[in-house]
Protein backbone atom coordinates (compact mmCIF):
# COMPACT_ATOMS: atom_id res chain seq x y z
CA UNK A 1 0.00 0.00 0.00
CA UNK A 2 1.07 3.57 -0.78
CA UNK A 3 2.30 6.36 1.37
CA UNK A 4 1.93 10.25 1.39
CA UNK A 5 3.51 12.89 3.08
CA UNK A 6 1.48 15.69 4.02
CA UNK A 7 0.30 17.65 6.86
CA UNK A 8 4.04 16.66 8.78
CA UNK A 9 2.91 13.50 8.67
CA UNK A 10 3.42 9.53 6.65
CA UNK A 11 0.00 8.91 5.82
CA UNK A 12 -0.88 5.40 4.85
CA UNK A 13 -3.70 4.84 2.07
CA UNK A 14 -5.54 2.72 -0.18
CA UNK A 15 -6.21 3.56 -3.50
CA UNK A 16 -9.02 1.37 -5.89
CA UNK A 17 -11.82 2.11 -8.04
CA UNK A 18 -12.11 3.58 -11.76
CA UNK A 19 -9.90 6.67 -11.83
CA UNK A 20 -12.99 8.51 -13.92
CA UNK A 21 -15.36 7.39 -10.62
CA UNK A 22 -16.47 10.09 -7.80
CA UNK A 23 -13.75 10.05 -4.99
CA UNK A 24 -15.19 8.57 -1.85
CA UNK A 25 -12.48 9.19 1.13
CA UNK A 26 -13.27 6.41 4.64
CA UNK A 27 -12.30 7.36 7.50
CA UNK A 28 -11.99 4.81 10.72
CA UNK A 29 -12.87 5.16 14.01
CA UNK A 30 -10.57 5.19 16.89
CA UNK A 31 -8.47 1.85 17.76
CA UNK A 32 -8.56 0.72 14.17
CA UNK A 33 -7.45 1.30 10.87
CA UNK A 34 -9.00 1.43 7.11
CA UNK A 35 -9.23 -2.10 7.64
CA UNK A 36 -12.28 -1.71 9.12
CA UNK A 37 -13.84 -0.80 5.95
CA UNK A 38 -13.31 -4.31 4.64
CA UNK A 39 -17.41 -5.22 4.21
CA UNK A 40 -17.78 -1.65 2.34
CA UNK A 41 -15.20 -1.99 0.27
CA UNK A 42 -16.14 -4.65 -3.23
CA UNK A 43 -19.47 -2.80 -3.30
CA UNK A 44 -17.68 0.85 -3.30
CA UNK A 45 -14.94 -0.11 -5.59
CA UNK A 46 -17.37 -0.51 -8.21
CA UNK A 47 -18.94 2.83 -7.91
CA UNK A 48 -16.32 5.55 -6.78
CA UNK A 49 -12.90 6.18 -6.84
CA UNK A 50 -12.01 4.72 -2.83
CA UNK A 51 -9.71 6.12 -0.62
CA UNK A 52 -9.30 4.85 2.89
CA UNK A 53 -6.26 6.16 4.92
CA UNK A 54 -5.18 5.04 8.51
CA UNK A 55 -5.70 8.03 10.94
CA UNK A 56 -2.47 9.74 12.63
CA UNK A 57 -1.40 7.36 15.31
CA UNK A 58 -3.05 4.38 13.55
CA UNK A 59 -1.95 1.92 11.53
CA UNK A 60 0.68 2.11 9.71
CA UNK A 61 0.22 5.92 9.28
CA UNK A 62 3.05 7.86 11.73
CA UNK A 63 2.62 8.21 14.80
CA UNK A 64 3.46 11.76 16.11
CA UNK A 65 3.78 13.11 19.94
CA UNK A 66 0.26 13.97 21.51
CA UNK A 67 -1.87 15.29 22.28
CA UNK A 68 -3.88 15.35 19.14
CA UNK A 69 -6.76 17.61 18.02
CA UNK A 70 -9.61 17.45 15.47
CA UNK A 71 -8.26 20.46 13.50
CA UNK A 72 -5.02 18.67 13.35
CA UNK A 73 -6.64 15.45 12.04
CA UNK A 74 -8.80 17.47 9.70
CA UNK A 75 -5.86 19.47 7.88
CA UNK A 76 -4.11 15.23 7.81
CA UNK A 77 -7.51 14.77 5.42
CA UNK A 78 -6.53 17.70 3.58
CA UNK A 79 -3.08 17.39 3.12
CA UNK A 80 -3.88 13.46 1.75
CA UNK A 81 -6.27 15.73 -0.71
CA UNK A 82 -3.59 17.68 -2.17
CA UNK A 83 -0.86 14.97 -2.02
CA UNK A 84 -3.44 13.33 -4.35
CA UNK A 85 -4.48 16.27 -6.55
CA UNK A 86 -8.41 15.50 -5.39
CA UNK A 87 -10.24 18.82 -5.37
CA UNK A 88 -13.44 18.12 -4.60
CA UNK A 89 -14.67 14.10 -2.49
CA UNK A 90 -17.25 12.71 -0.76
CA UNK A 91 -16.45 11.82 2.85
CA UNK A 92 -18.21 9.22 5.43
CA UNK A 93 -16.15 9.38 8.38
CA UNK A 94 -17.42 6.41 11.74
CA UNK A 95 -16.61 7.69 15.25
CA UNK A 96 -13.92 9.57 15.35
CA UNK A 97 -13.47 9.80 11.22
CA UNK A 98 -16.97 11.39 11.94
CA UNK A 99 -15.76 14.02 13.88
CA UNK A 100 -12.87 14.52 11.49
CA UNK A 101 -16.03 14.81 8.97
CA UNK A 102 -17.85 17.10 10.86
CA UNK A 103 -14.31 19.41 11.26
CA UNK A 104 -14.32 19.32 7.06
CA UNK A 105 -17.91 20.17 6.79
CA UNK A 106 -17.58 23.22 9.28
CA UNK A 107 -14.46 24.43 7.71
CA UNK A 108 -13.15 23.09 4.08
CA UNK A 109 -17.15 23.21 2.59
CA UNK A 110 -15.57 23.56 -0.82
CA UNK A 111 -13.91 20.33 -0.48
CA UNK A 112 -16.77 17.99 0.23
CA UNK A 113 -19.74 17.02 -2.03
CA UNK A 114 -21.92 14.95 0.40
CA UNK A 115 -21.14 14.12 3.63
CA UNK A 116 -22.04 10.75 5.73
CA UNK A 117 -21.23 10.78 9.49
CA UNK A 118 -21.62 7.41 11.24
CA UNK A 119 -22.04 6.76 14.89
CA UNK A 120 -20.37 9.61 15.67
CA UNK A 121 -21.83 13.21 17.57
CA UNK A 122 -20.39 16.55 17.52
CA UNK A 123 -19.39 15.79 21.34
CA UNK A 124 -18.32 12.31 22.72
CA UNK A 125 -18.33 11.89 25.74
CA UNK A 126 -16.46 13.86 28.66
CA UNK A 127 -13.22 14.59 30.57
CA UNK A 128 -14.68 12.16 33.22
CA UNK A 129 -15.13 9.48 30.50
CA UNK A 130 -12.00 9.80 28.71
CA UNK A 131 -9.46 10.48 31.25
CA UNK A 132 -9.51 7.57 32.96
CA UNK A 133 -9.01 5.38 29.79
CA UNK A 134 -6.18 7.51 28.75
CA UNK A 135 -4.68 7.07 31.91
CA UNK A 136 -5.14 3.45 31.53
CA UNK A 137 -3.58 3.26 28.55
CA UNK A 138 -0.45 5.05 29.28
CA UNK A 139 -0.09 2.63 31.96
CA UNK A 140 -0.82 -0.70 30.89
CA UNK A 141 -1.02 -0.48 27.38
CA UNK A 142 -4.20 -1.10 24.46
CA UNK A 143 -4.56 -4.85 26.60
CA UNK A 144 -5.57 -2.59 29.60
CA UNK A 145 -8.87 -1.62 27.67
CA UNK A 146 -8.99 -4.02 24.30
CA UNK A 147 -11.60 -6.02 25.64
CA UNK A 148 -13.84 -3.61 27.10
CA UNK A 149 -13.77 -1.52 23.73
CA UNK A 150 -14.95 -4.71 21.99
CA UNK A 151 -17.62 -5.14 23.85
CA UNK A 152 -18.85 -1.50 23.34
CA UNK A 153 -18.27 -1.86 19.57
CA UNK A 154 -20.53 -5.03 18.67
CA UNK A 155 -23.92 -6.09 20.40
CA UNK A 156 -23.51 -8.87 22.52
CA UNK A 157 -25.50 -10.92 19.72
CA UNK A 158 -24.17 -10.36 17.18
CA UNK A 159 -20.21 -11.49 19.32
CA UNK A 160 -22.10 -14.71 19.99
CA UNK A 161 -23.63 -15.12 16.12
CA UNK A 162 -20.19 -13.97 14.39
CA UNK A 163 -17.54 -14.30 16.85
CA UNK A 164 -14.89 -13.83 14.34
CA UNK A 165 -15.59 -9.67 13.74
CA UNK A 166 -14.97 -9.32 17.02
CA UNK A 167 -11.61 -11.23 17.30
CA UNK A 168 -10.24 -9.68 14.16
CA UNK A 169 -11.38 -5.80 15.99
CA UNK A 170 -9.42 -6.95 19.30
CA UNK A 171 -6.23 -7.98 17.23
CA UNK A 172 -6.44 -4.21 15.52
CA UNK A 173 -6.94 -2.58 18.92
CA UNK A 174 -3.80 -4.32 20.04
CA UNK A 175 -2.16 -3.43 16.99
CA UNK A 176 -2.74 0.00 17.96
CA UNK A 177 -0.06 2.42 19.38
CA UNK A 178 -0.78 3.37 22.64
CA UNK A 179 0.47 6.55 22.05
CA UNK A 180 -1.21 7.74 18.74
CA UNK A 181 -4.08 5.98 20.94
CA UNK A 182 -4.21 7.94 23.82
CA UNK A 183 -3.05 11.18 21.49
CA UNK A 184 -6.36 10.50 20.08
CA UNK A 185 -8.62 10.29 22.78
CA UNK A 186 -7.55 13.87 23.80
CA UNK A 187 -8.43 14.93 20.01
CA UNK A 188 -12.61 13.59 20.91
CA UNK A 189 -12.06 14.61 24.34
CA UNK A 190 -11.29 18.50 23.48
CA UNK A 191 -13.78 18.62 20.53
CA UNK A 192 -17.39 20.07 21.03
CA UNK A 193 -18.71 20.91 17.24
CA UNK A 194 -22.19 21.60 18.62
CA UNK A 195 -22.76 24.94 17.35
CA UNK A 196 -20.66 25.25 14.60
CA UNK A 197 -22.07 22.22 12.97
CA UNK A 198 -25.20 24.23 11.73
CA UNK A 199 -22.93 25.76 9.17
CA UNK A 200 -22.35 22.68 7.16
CA UNK A 201 -23.99 23.21 3.85
CA UNK A 202 -23.05 19.96 2.15
CA UNK A 203 -25.72 17.22 1.92
CA UNK A 204 -25.28 14.95 5.26
CA UNK A 205 -26.32 11.59 5.93
CA UNK A 206 -26.62 10.41 9.41
CA UNK A 207 -26.25 6.52 10.01
CA UNK A 208 -26.63 5.48 13.72
CA UNK A 209 -26.59 2.27 15.48
CA UNK A 210 -29.67 2.43 17.63
CA UNK A 211 -27.97 0.18 20.97
CA UNK A 212 -24.53 2.19 20.79
CA UNK A 213 -23.22 3.07 24.50
CA UNK A 214 -20.67 5.03 22.79
CA UNK A 215 -22.08 7.20 20.67
CA UNK A 216 -25.87 7.21 21.64
CA UNK A 217 -29.16 7.36 18.87
CA UNK A 218 -30.57 10.39 20.55
CA UNK A 219 -26.86 11.83 19.94
CA UNK A 220 -27.23 11.01 16.78
CA UNK A 221 -30.77 12.38 15.93
CA UNK A 222 -30.48 15.34 17.94
CA UNK A 223 -26.85 15.92 15.29
CA UNK A 224 -29.13 15.47 12.34
CA UNK A 225 -31.66 18.11 13.64
CA UNK A 226 -28.66 20.83 13.91
CA UNK A 227 -27.48 20.15 10.82
CA UNK A 228 -29.96 21.75 7.83
CA UNK A 229 -31.15 18.83 5.60
CA UNK A 230 -29.27 16.09 7.24
CA UNK A 231 -31.07 12.81 6.60
CA UNK A 232 -31.05 10.38 9.70
CA UNK A 233 -31.01 6.21 9.63
CA UNK A 234 -31.05 4.43 12.69
CA UNK A 235 -29.68 0.52 12.21
CA UNK A 236 -30.37 -2.53 14.43
CA UNK A 237 -26.29 -2.73 15.67
CA UNK A 238 -23.63 -0.97 18.15
CA UNK A 239 -21.18 1.52 17.19
CA UNK A 240 -19.28 -0.77 14.20
CA UNK A 241 -22.59 -0.22 12.82
CA UNK A 242 -20.88 -0.63 8.73
CA UNK A 243 -19.52 -4.10 10.57
CA UNK A 244 -22.83 -5.29 12.67
CA UNK A 245 -25.17 -4.22 10.01
CA UNK A 246 -23.19 -4.06 6.62
CA UNK A 247 -25.70 -4.69 3.98
CA UNK A 248 -28.36 -1.94 5.46
CA UNK A 249 -25.01 0.15 6.09
CA UNK A 250 -23.80 -0.42 2.37
CA UNK A 251 -27.60 0.49 0.84
CA UNK A 252 -27.85 3.56 2.94
CA UNK A 253 -24.82 4.47 2.01
CA UNK A 254 -24.36 4.34 -1.51
CA UNK A 255 -28.51 5.19 -1.94
CA UNK A 256 -27.37 8.65 -0.27
CA UNK A 257 -24.39 9.04 -2.31
CA UNK A 258 -26.19 8.39 -5.64
CA UNK A 259 -28.98 10.77 -4.93
CA UNK A 260 -29.17 13.84 -7.57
Amino acid sequence: MPFADANGLHIHYSLSGAETAPVLVLSNSLGTNFTMWDLQTPVLEKQFRLLRYDTRGHGRTGVTPGPYTIDQLGHDVLGLLDALDFEHVHFCGLSMGGMIGQWLGVHAPQRINRLVLCSTCPKIGTPETWNPRIEAIRKGGMNAVATTVVERWLTPEFRARAPQPAVALLGLLQATSPVGYAACCEAIRDADLRESIATIRAPVQVIMGARDPATPAADGRDMALRIPGARYVELDASHLCNVESPEQFNATLVGFLKTM
